[in-house]
C-alpha cells in the first residue's frame, strides 16, 4: 500500500498568486513557513523554518487568493509532487511542492484591519466608523483537567 499525504499549518510567506491556464483553469500558488523548535544536549533552544510551496487549483485557488494573505495561519491538505524543467541556459531545475487538495483558513492575522469578513476582500471604512488601535480582547475559556471528566459543552472549538 503506499501513501502520499501532507498535513502543514503555518504562515505564508507572501500574498498568493492567481493566475489562469490556457484552458481557463484558476491556480494558485504561495509558501507557507512551519517552524521547529527544539532543545539541544547544551540547552540552548534551537529554531528551524521550512518553507513550502502550495499549489491550489480550481474553485479553491480562487478562494485561496481572496482570502489568504501574507502572514495568514493556513492548515494545507495534500500531497506531494516533484517536477523538473529546462531553463534558458539549458539547465535541468527540480522542485518538489505540495497539490493542495484541501486547506482551511486560520485565525485572522494581525494588522489585516479594513479587510471585510475574517481574512479577506476590500471593504471601504465609513469615515463615522472609529478606528480602534488596540488588538481585541478574545475570551479564553478554561478548562479545569485536574477536576473531573472534562464535558463536552467546555472544549472550546
Amino acid at each position: 500500500m503506499n501513501l502520499n499525504k501532507v498535513f502543514i499549518v503555518g504562515r505564508t510567506t507572501a500574498q498568493p498568486e492567481l493566475r489562469k491556464t490556457a484552458g481557463g483553469q484558476s491556480v494558485t500558488t504561495f509558501s507557507v513557513a512551519t517552524n521547529r523548535v527544539w532543545t539541544d544536549k547544551a540547552g540552548a533552544r534551537q529554531e528551524d523554518t521550512e518553507f513550502h510551496n502550495v499549489v491550489v487549483w480550481g474553485r479553491q485557488a480562487e478562494i485561496a487568493s481572496q482570502f489568504l494573505v501574507k502572514g495568514a495561519m493556513v492548515m494545507v491538505e495534500g500531497r506531494l509532487a516533484t517536477r523538473s524543467w529546462q531553463d534558458k541556459q539549458g539547465s535541468t531545475h527540480k522542485t518538489t511542492e505540495i497539490i493542495c487538495e484541501r486547506f482551511q483558513l486560520g485565525p485572522k492575522p494581525q494588522g489585516s484591519a479594513g479587510r471585510s469578513g475574517e481574512w479577506g476582500g476590500a471593504k471601504p471604512q465609513a469615515q463615522s466608523e472609529p478606528v480602534s488601535q488596540a488588538p481585541a480582547q478574545e475570551d479564553i475559556p478554561v478548562i479545569d483537567l485536574d477536576s473531573e471528566e472534562p464535558k463536552m459543552d467546555d472544549i472550546p472549538f
